[in-house]
């Protein structure tokens, strides 16, 4: 008698199972959305929950592919990306984050914290929160310059466009101000910081610039080029401290006297 052959085994589906997306999910996403990564420690200030909860609902989305995992710095945190699983999810309509960048992780962890502080009305009432993956994304799209987010510098790119610079946040208080929030962690060459200046200064859609700076010197040299432009009347600068589990980029007074500096409709030139 021949020997009865064993079934073949069944491929293994390579689809993520299936997770219950809940509200508290759908939060968590659409935060991530809006930035190249988050951190266990952000989410678990966004969903007021202990880190321990944070870090097991990021790996269960995980696990579900709306997710992926990078730990690219020994003994460092986990950063978290969305993927475009997790934009379908949340009907995002922005691009899927590209792949971490080591060169700019304290930048874009410090992102995340900055706009939970907005969020939690640190900077005082806000009618909205835009962030930098927002601006540039609703400006591909926009046919019309004059919604376009971005800061004119002057002049065209190599590509032919306008050359544009983008804030990191933008947020529209409740008196309708909107204040550019710039977290500037190293110091720029002059040309290149006086250029943003300028365009700032030219710019009547925004009210006020709040520079967030680790060094003294760094903030004095945004100083010394504002009063070289003539714009500090709509530029403050504040030192901060980017200790990862400290949420407390600014305070509420910094932001309300940067948004009360120009009227709405004034530009820097006009006032200077």
């Amino acid at each position: 008698m021949e020997p009865i052959s064993p079934p073949p085994r069944r491929a293994r589906s390579r689809t993520a199972p299936a997770v219950q997306i809940t509200d508290a999910d759908r939060a968590l996403l659409a935060f991530a959305a809006e930035h190249r990564f988050v951190l266990a420690a952000q989410v678990a200030v966004l969903l007021d929950v202990t880190t321990a909860t944070a870090e097991a609902r990021l790996r269960r989305l995980g696990e579900g592919g709306h997710l992926r995992r990078h730990k690219e710095i020994h003994r460092g945190p986990t950063w978290h990306q969305i993927t475009r699983a997790g934009l379908r999810t949340v009907d995002s309509d922005l691009p899927a984050p590209r792949g971490f960048d080591l060169a700019t992780h304290r930048h874009d962890a410090g992102l995340g914290w900055l706009v939970l502080a907005a969020r939690a009305r640190r900077f005082g009432p806000l009618a909205d929160v835009i962030c930098e993956r927002r601006m540039r994304s609703r400006d591909g799209r926009a046919e019309d310059r004059a919604q376009r987010y971005g800061v004119r510098l002057g002049g065209v790119g190599a590509s032919g466009r306008d050359r544009l610079h983008y804030p990191d946040l933008v947020v529209v208080t409740g008196s309708g101000h909107r204040v550019a929030f710039e977290l500037e962690l190293s110091t720029k060459g002059r040309t290149r910081r006086e250029q943003t200046l300028t365009g700032y200064a030219a710019d009547r859609r925004i009210d006020a610039v709040v520079y967030l700076v680790e060094r003294a010197s760094v903030g004095r040299a945004i100083e010394r080029s504002a009063a070289r432009i003539g714009i500090s009347q709509i530029v403050r600068v504040q030192r901060v401290a980017m200790a990862p589990s400290v949420p407390a980029p600014a305070t509420a007074r910094t932001a309300q006297r940067a948004g009360a500096r120009r009227q709405p409709g004034q530009t820097g030139q006009e006032r200077g």
